[in-house]
């Protein structure tokens, strides 16, 4: 199954875009994980979008790789609550210490249950990964998700508030 998307409801779709990254191509290098050990930085990309349908109260962003050797996928973001007046996310917002999020935002834990952005990191010898940055525009200012929930539970949390939805899509090698 090539479209990680094919289950979730059909809303209109607006756009995501990234100075660090066009869409289809390779993450920078500061984007790879350090954490994990593939010679990155674990620094999240600036992301701007356009074009948000009429009614948008807030945005929640999810970064996931369903290539990942799990049989579910690998969840390495998941921001939600984020105002929707915002337009953009700076570069390394992903790191709490850094305190580049909008106010109000609120970050759920990833795979490694980090509160934090983790950057690519595909297995050695498992080639081309995909990173989908999916920003879902809801029609209501605040989700009530558990601090300690999962990216898929916000996914199936946000559902019933969806009005539209814009992807961005990295891709990241064996380091």
């Amino acid at each position: 199954m090539n479209d990680p998307f094919w289950k979730l409801p059909e809303v209109p779709l607006f756009t995501l875009e990234s100075p660090d990254f066009s869409d289809g191509e390779a993450l920078p290098q500061w984007a790879r994980s350090g954490i994990a050990g593939a010679g990155g930085e674990d620094r999240s990309p600036a992301l701007q979008w356009s074009g948000a349908p009429d009614g948008t109260r807030s945005f929640a962003l999810t970064v996931f790789d369903p290539d990942a050797p799990t049989g579910s996928g690998f969840w390495h973001w998941a921001v939600y609550n984020i105002p929707g007046t915002a337009t953009e996310l700076a570069q390394n917002a992903g790191d709490p210490d850094a305190a580049l999020l909008p106010n109000g935002a609120r970050t759920l834990p990833n795979e490694l249950r980090l509160a934090r952005f983790l950057g690519a990191a595909p297995p050695s010898g498992h080639g081309e990964h995909r990173y989908f940055f999916v920003l879902s525009a809801l029609a209501v200012e605040s989700l009530d998700v558990p601090d300690d929930a999962t990216p898929a539970f916000l996914g199936f949390t946000l559902r019933e508030h969806i009005l539209g939805r814009a992807v961005l899509m990295g891709v990241s090698h064996t380091a």
